[in-house]
């Protein structure tokens, strides 16, 4: 349990979608010789530096094609070919420009460009039927105004990237529900922004906004590397490596976290770090014992607890598929009134203590919860969190955005709890139509729920 937990708590969206790409990779060579004709999904990973014309063979069936870890500059217009294509990824290559020839595929939904050298995106580039952009880690100054047809617009990862505004025709995106905005330019959120009708998961931490923050001095001691002995690693993923090791001086077994320090999907590590600490201590949090210093390469990390091997993820990332909402297998536990009951109470309650410390939490889902038997939960994964100041104007719009998302949650464990209570259900299914209101001011805060909760004990 303690190396699945870990594995969530860095885990990276993008590096969860290529989760094919170990045992699907194909050659060069079979696809020139057209060994793969007839092919769904083709994933090619072989220092390209020209787009394989062999690949318009395959325009009759090919649905996802991946050229991630390449070195492409440009794609040719003969792309347009490729009418069947649903989703396009092209991590660490070398494009200077978002590839124009992409808005004319007509079933193209999700497009990956991270870690790419993209300085430019023009109009009208994006395809109609687009639910998924990702553009991490690029060199983008502007986004153009036509990104405000992208009617379909889901999840857009736009971290690690040079803007300072966003076009205010970015607003027609009704159906936007999840934003990376984090280790950009931005000077100020728009309020357009903040009433976006659906809206849930938004990190935009690494700004110049926290440049005018105050953040309360940690009291947290550091402990030297030198003083921990590794025992076994536990999980690795975009912002850090997480270890089980000995701590000498204290004589116990603890979990380590050290930071990579590159930007991720949802910001900078260093964020996460100061998010873990600024929060606090709760029964519904993972307890952090200490910061490592001098680690040998100058990282930094954090101590953590070992966490007991009774815990669980509370659910599964979301798939190409769901797009914005976590996954459950048709084998997965049944919950109880009762039991759902104890998970919202406590990650309300936790939510509670996050904004009134100024922190947004920036990634509610279940597969970021620990739960264990008897329905004890805890939160973890601060990745994409971001503070803000709570006396600003839009502190209340950004506490109930996350609050839409807890209504997500709730929504999907509800649809786990195979009991038969009218009067329950419906007092349920009332809590997540209030937390999902179009209208964002006219959902609760969370300590607002928690006093509605009351009212739901069995």
């Amino acid at each position: 349990m303690i190396q699945n937990f870990f594995v969530s708590a860095i885990y990276n969206p993008i590096t969860f979608v290529l989760q094919f790409e170990k045992d699907m990779t194909h050659s060069l060579e079979d696809l020139k010789s057209g060994k793969l004709i007839g092919l769904k999904r083709l994933k090619l990973a072989c220092g390209l530096t020209e787009f394989p014309e062999e690949i318009l063979k395959l325009s009759g069936t090919l649905e996802v094609l991946d050229l991630t870890d390449n070195k492409l500059e440009h794609l040719p217009d003969s792309v347009s070919q490729l009418r069947h294509l649903k989703i396009f990824f092209a991590s660490n290559n070398n494009f200077a420009h978002f590839p124009a020839v992409l808005g004319k595929l007509p079933e193209l939904s999700m497009i990956g460009f991270k870690a790419n050298k993209i300085e430019r995106v023009s109009e009208n580039v994006f395809p109609a039927k687009l639910r998924w952009l990702i553009l991490t880690d690029n060199r983008i100054k502007k986004l153009p105004q036509s990104i405000g047809s992208a009617k379909l617009l889901q999840k857009c990862m736009l971290a690690g990237n040079f803007l300072e505004t966003l076009p205010e025709e970015m607003s027609q995106c009704k159906c936007l529900e999840l934003l990376r905005i984090s280790s950009n330019k931005l000077k100020e959120l728009p309020k357009w922004l903040l009433q976006l009708p659906k809206l849930s998961w938004v990190a935009f931490g690494g700004n110049e906004i926290r440049k005018t923050l105050k953040l309360q001095q940690d009291s947290l001691g550091s402990f030297e590397w030198s003083g921990f002995e590794i025992e076994q690693l536990l999980g690795e993923g975009a912002s850090g490596v997480i270890s089980k090791g000995f701590w000498r001086e204290k004589e116990r077994e603890v979990a380590l976290k050290v930071f990579k320090g590159a930007v991720t999907s949802d910001g900078l590590p260093e964020d996460e770090m100061k998010a873990s600490i600024q929060v606090g201590t709760h029964k519904n949090l993972i307890p952090i014992l200490g910061k490592i210093k001098n680690h040998p390469e100058g990282k930094m990390g954090l101590i953590m607890e070992l966490i007991d091997l009774e815990y669980i993820n509370l659910g599964n990332p979301p798939s190409l598929k769901t797009c914005t909402r976590d996954v459950f297998t048709n084998d997965y536990r049944v919950f109880s009134f009762e039991g759902l009951f104890k998970i919202a109470k406590s990650i309300a309650s936790v939510c509670a203590q996050l904004h009134a410390k100024g922190i947004n939490h920036g990634d509610l889902y279940a597969h970021n919860i620990l739960i264990n038997p008897i329905d004890d939960c805890l939160l973890g994964d601060f990745g994409a969190a971001s503070f803000y100041e709570t006396s600003s104007s839009m502190s209340k719009s950004i506490q109930r955005i996350e609050v839409r998302a807890f209504g997500c949650l709730v929504e999907d464990i509800l649809g786990l709890v195979k009991e038969e209570n009218k009067i329950l259900q419906k007092k349920w299914k009332e809590l997540i139509d209030v937390c999902m209101l179009s209208n964002v001011l006219s959902r609760p805060s969370f300590l607002e729920i928690l006093e509605r909760l009351d009212d739901f004990r069995m």
